[in-house]
């Protein structure tokens, strides 16, 4: 799925102009380099989301979802793949499909953090509104980066529902 597919969040109504989100973020080699200002263009986050703070949810973010995929990384690394889009996959608009589902993990989860931590000091019953449609909001993104992650290691999805 592409990095447009995924669930949009626009932290404020206003047009704050966005700051200079500075030097893309590393991590190992396996993985490629996430641009802070690519990832609030696909998520549309204004300004009034500082660079700071994006910074701080995607490097967590990064932190997250290479957590949850190091054992399938070691076993691809014990393949011979130095970097993910070294791994055979299909290519779909001039990059690996893996490449796209790891980058669509991280800023879906990125996305839900700075969305359960932005609240209004508002306690009128707009902001309580607004509150729970980030709860929802972030819920939603939590979903699509663990579709993400499911997809790209290739393991099957399944939805159970206690009664």
């Amino acid at each position: 799925m592409q990095i447009n597919s995924i669930h949009t969040v626009n932290a404020t109504p206003t047009s704050t102009p966005a700051p200079d989100d500075g030097q893309p973020i590393t991590s190992s080699r396996f993985w490629p380099d996430i641009l802070p200002s690519h990832f609030r263009a696909a998520m549309r986050y204004d300004g009034t989301v500082t660079a700071a703070r994006l910074r701080g949810a995607l490097v967590e973010a990064i932190v997250a979802v290479n957590g949850e995929l190091a054992g399938w990384r070691m076993v691809k690394i014990a393949g011979g793949a130095l970097r993910l889009a070294d791994i055979e996959a299909e290519q779909i608009d001039g990059e690996s499909v893996l490449v796209q589902r790891w980058r669509r993990a991280v800023y879906a989860t990125a996305a839900a953090d700075l969305a359960e931590r932005y609240r209004s000091f508002d306690a009128t019953g707009a902001a309580l509104q607004r509150a729970e449609d980030l709860d929802d909001t972030a819920d939603q993104l939590r979903a699509d980066a663990r579709a993400a992650l499911r997809a790209l290691m290739g393991v099957g999805r399944c939805t159970v529902e206690l009664i």
